[in-house]
């Protein structure tokens, strides 16, 4: 499994689609994963401090994991077939019992940002997906970096309503 972080919530520049961004620790590669608006949001408002007037989906799962005395241990992106993206998220009970729940990526990742729990891709996802080579595509590396380190949660705005 390779230690990935994300490096950050934008848009497909080609068609306006949300993404999430993995890099490795050293941003030499990067996996960009293609995502929901309210997922989307979700990580970013998370990533930036931002407290919704009432919990989310994500932060009612977190609530709960912790009232039962449970943490999340870590976060895999354990496959991909035909281009859609597989997780799992790794719970430990509080009597030490790891409980693996198979998600959606964009959940997974949610939920990791909110226990600040490590996160990984296996292998066999790096290697089947399109990464992106700092060194080997320095321009467009930047480009897309600069564009992902621009985005700020209020761009989400027109996508999320409040009950």
């Amino acid at each position: 499994m390779i230690p990935m972080e994300v490096g950050g919530i934008g848009f497909d520049p080609r068609n306006f689609s949300p993404l999430v961004l993995l890099k490795d620790k050293d941003e030499l590669n990067f996996l960009p994963i293609w995502i929901g608006i309210f997922e989307a949001t979700a990580i970013a408002m998370e990533m930036q401090g931002v407290t919704p007037p009432r919990p989310m989906t994500h932060d009612l799962i977190k609530e709960l994991i912790e009232k039962l005395g449970a943490k999340v241990s870590k976060v895999v992106i354990s496959d991909v077939k035909d281009g859609t993206f597989y997780a799992n998220i790794e719970i430990d009970d509080k009597d030490g019992k790891k409980i693996v729940l198979e998600s959606r990526p964009s959940d997974a990742i949610a939920i990791a940002v909110r226990f600040s729990a490590p996160l990984f891709v296996a292998e066999v996802v790096m290697m089947q997906s399109k990464l992106v080579n700092a060194e080997k595509d320095a321009e467009e590396t930047k480009k897309f970096k600069d564009f992902i380190d621009n985005m700020r949660p209020e761009d989400f705005n027109q996508y999320y309503k409040k009950d």
